[in-house]
């Protein structure tokens, strides 16, 4: 039989999670679960890991009213640890938490490291299999090209952070007095300006979702007088997630 994973074999990464997983359930001893949520407080990183811990697991707690938690560490750790307390010295209580998961920590307040980091361990597990975290939205891309101009932009949207980038990759900038604009044309139809296309690469804070169309158009100088395309359209093709 191999030896039992301990939480020294996982990464830096992994680790954070099982303590995280660990504040959630409450199984940690007091001095610890102190210095995990002063750590919560001042570290945003692993403060989002517990908040995404706790609305993981907040499906267990839906068939559960809220209720104090038994008092099961005297006798628990009675058994499991003969030199916790000293005769006639009353362990320390739990704290009266709700739902399933509060009695889970009320009920299973173990000291020992390893236990706890099994039973952390294995809430990490299940919750990855069935509550897995939302899949990241997708990267959307487009190439907007026209042979009579011999002209070629790409369009990459990222969706973390809500930047469009036009890249021209073949072609000359605009004639003097005129602009490439770029247009978005959704399911009513009706083109909106994003922006002017002056630069090799041009950078625009948009929102986009798959199949909407992007349209370039040569304008005026400072782009379109109206509302709509004046100038004619040179390229335009849906946007789409990327392969």
């Amino acid at each position: 039989m191999s030896d039992p994973t301990h939480p020294d074999d996982f990464g830096l990464e992994e680790q954070d999670d099982l303590l995280a997983a660990e504040y959630v359930l409450g199984t940690q001893p007091a001095a610890e679960r102190r210095a995990a949520r002063e750590r919560a407080e001042v570290d945003g990183a692993f403060a989002a890991r517990v908040s995404a811990w706790e609305e993981r697991l907040s499906p267990l707690n839906a068939g559960y009213d809220e209720a104090p938690a038994p008092d099961l560490l005297p006798q628990i750790e009675a058994r499991l640890f003969d030199d916790v307390a000293a005769p006639g010295m009353a362990a320390p209580a739990s704290p009266a938490r709700g739902g399933l998961l509060g009695r889970l920590a009320g009920g299973f307040g173990w000291r020992g490291g390893a236990l706890a980091s099994a039973l952390a361990a294995a809430v990490v597990f299940l919750a990855v299999v069935f509550w897995p975290p939302a899949p990241a939205p997708a990267v959307l891309q487009a190439d907007l090209t026209t042979e009579e101009a011999d002209l070629q932009f790409t369009a990459r949207w990222d969706p973390v952070d809500g930047q469009l980038a036009m890249t021209r990759v073949t072609g000359e900038p605009a004639p003097e007095g005129q602009d490439y604009e770029l247009w978005l044309i959704g399911e009513d139809g009706v083109p909106r300006s994003l922006g002017l296309l002056r630069e090799p690469v041009t950078q625009l804070a948009t929102v986009l979702a798959p199949g909407v169309t992007l349209a370039i158009s040569l304008e005026p100088e400072g782009g379109s007088p109206e509302p709509a395309p004046t100038g004619p359209v040179l390229a335009a093709a849906a946007i789409s997630e990327s392969s």
